[in-house]
């Protein structure tokens, strides 16, 4: 048997020794036969629970003929093997597997709160200060001139308010990130880590800020969020902000939200890239566009350079922002018409929940 092979064998008697399915391994599981749907290569496996039982039929599928990690079509109805119509029955699994993670992705496809911490020196926020920033930054008037609500407490710790009918929630919290969050994360900023994590360690306070609306589109509510954060950086005791996975300093932060004043998105203050290098090659992933009600994108194991896996993420996130596009499992991409980089959607890696990872 080939490597390939090999794998699929050792990937469905995983499969089938799964307690919610067949609970052993297989008395016997055999190579029965081949074949390519929706640009992926399926092998077709027969296979007995025990050795005097009758051969049952399953299939595992890959993205490509070389690779050795599947694409998470591994599956089998337990009906019996019947070389006339085997691959017809894997076919039809597949189809079901690939519907069934479509449905998944569209029940799951509901856009989130953009909420993030922005981390202070000293337990103090200066409200009125802020009013003034936001009207100068960004023409907002706080509270409202429009006749929407606008609430704060007596000690001006706290601000609800309506921006174009977007609800907005700011706090000052007198005590650090609780758990060590802003510190543990602080390490995933790979282009300036060592200051990262010096403002993460050296926050005593921080103001918690979310925009909270869920019926005005993602893209709304992400550059009203970018604009508050960057105003609240702005303050002389603030540190950075931890969002989106990662902890940035304020001069980053506010100079990709000039993006904004241009017209453009300002991508890099909603969609966070991390890269780590394994023994087996560079993993990329993103933290944000979950927010967006999208599915985050995930890079494993890649021989490509870490330039090009942290720009093809980066890419492909602002594609999905701006054209608001939703992947399925399945489908490719790529910047030409010739490169296809397979897609499929399993259970995340390097980020919670479910990720669509991609061939590169």
């Amino acid at each position: 048997m080939t490597n390939q092979q090999q794998a699929a064998v050792a990937a469905m008697t995983e499969w089938l020794a799964h307690p919610q399915e067949l609970g052993k391994a297989p008395a016997k599981i055999e190579i029965a036969g081949e074949f390519d749907l929706h640009d992926c290569h399926y092998y077709i496996l027969k296979y007995k629970k025990s050795l005097l039982g009758k051969w049952l039929v399953g299939v595992c599928g890959f993205e490509d003929t070389e690779t050795l990690e599947t694409c998470g079509h591994t599956f089998s109805e337990m009906e019996p093997y019947d070389p006339a119509n085997a691959q017809k029955k894997c076919e039809a699994m597949v189809e079901m597997i690939r519907q069934y993670w479509m449905d998944r992705a569209k029940e799951e496809a509901s856009a989130g709160p953009f909420a993030g911490f922005v981390l202070l020196s000293t337990p103090e926020w200066d409200l009125e200060a802020f009013k003034q920033q936001l009207k100068a930054d960004w023409d907002i008037d706080y509270p409202p001139t429009d006749g929407e609500q606008a609430e704060e407490n007596d000690d001006k710790t706290v601000a609800v308010f309506d921006v174009d009918g977007m609800t907005v929630a700011a706090s000052l919290m007198e005590a650090p990130v609780p758990d060590g969050e802003a510190e543990y994360w602080a390490n995933s900023n790979f282009m300036d880590k060592e200051n990262a994590l010096a403002a993460a360690r050296d926050h005593t306070a921080h103001v918690m800020i979310a925009v909270i609306d869920k019926e005005h589109p993602p893209r709304a509510r992400g550059e009203l969020y970018v604009k508050l954060v960057s105003t609240l950086l702005k303050a002389p005791n603030a540190l950075g902000v931890y969002t989106n996975g990662t902890v940035w300093l304020p001069d980053y932060f506010i100079r990709v939200s000039e993006d904004l004043k241009e017209g453009h998105l300002p991508l890099l203050d909603l969609v966070f890239v991390g890269l780590v290098q394994y023994e087996k090659g560079i993993c990329g992933w993103t933290n944000g566009l979950r927010a967006f009600g999208k599915d985050e994108l995930e890079i494993r194991d890649s021989q490509q350079s870490p330039r090009d896996v942290h720009e093809l993420l980066l890419n492909v996130s602002g594609y999905l922002i701006e054209e608001d596009v939703t992947l399925q499992d399945g489908e490719t991409l790529g910047y030409t018409a010739e490169q296809k980089l397979h897609i499929t959607r399993s259970e995340g890696v390097n980020v919670e929940g479910m990720s669509l990872k991609i061939g590169f």
